[in-house]
């Protein structure tokens, strides 16, 4: 039983005629990104933007239209993973890479929806390790700064090279454990001069869902 499979193709059944709608990455958004294929291949009309280029390339495989940026507007609907996800809806992501792509597509979403095992599930934020996105100019100062916020930074690695992400970008995974003022952490992260962002994603998650051991689904609402 695969329920990152039975989560991402329950939220797929969120998508209707005409919509705009985001793809997500990472190997949940995987699978809504099949289903909505299926579904296009069986006549559903929608358009599409990715937020990575895998994305990218598997949605076209699939025959999904994918729509330029500065052509598609405002989306109705993004679907994506997440790594964690805490009782206030708030969000780990970035393990994948795509952290800054995924941020900018779910700002401009009216409704964001998170597909995930239940394993992603958590009380706190902060076991799974905080992507921040640094530019690579002076790098190793970002480094520092992060360090002396006490977020024990780790450069990701690619083999023997430091990751790079879609956007030429580095990652720094910080291991906190336990993340006491998301909120105000995510702030503090995006002030630093060479930080692109961060994969706490605040008060942007609309439904999680989420997908059990025993094949069941908790299906979350965020109330407004």
């Amino acid at each position: 039983m695969n329920l990152k499979q039975i989560a991402a193709e329950r939220a797929a059944e969120y998508i209707q005629d005409g919509m705009k709608v985001g793809l997500g990455t990472g190997s949940t958004a995987y699978y809504a990104i099949c289903k909505l294929g299926e579904r296009v291949r069986d006549g559903l009309q929608i358009q599409a933007v990715a937020t990575s280029e895998a994305s990218d390339k598997l949605a076209r495989e699939w025959g999904i239209p994918i729509i330029p940026f500065d052509q598609i507007g405002r989306l109705d609907i993004t679907i994506d993973g997440a790594d964690e996800v805490d009782p206030n809806f708030n969000l780990i992501k970035g393990g994948g890479g795509a952290l800054l792509r995924e941020k900018i597509v779910a700002a401009n979403s009216d409704q964001l929806i998170i597909v995930a095992d239940g394993s992603k599930a958590v009380d706190k934020l902060g076991r799974f390790p905080l992507p921040v996105e640094v530019v690579p100019f002076a790098s190793e100062w970002t480094f520092k700064a992060l360090e002396s916020m006490g977020c024990f930074p780790e450069w990701r690695m690619n083999g023997d090279e430091r990751y790079l992400t879609d956007n030429g970008n580095l990652i720094a995974d910080c291991r906190m454990e336990a993340i006491e003022q998301a909120p105000e952490l995510n702030i503090k992260l995006n002030m630093l001069p060479g930080v692109v962002d961060n994969g706490l994603f605040i008060n942007m998650a609309n439904i999680v869902i989420l997908a059990k051991e025993d094949g069941s689904i908790d299906e979350l609402h965020r109330s407004n």
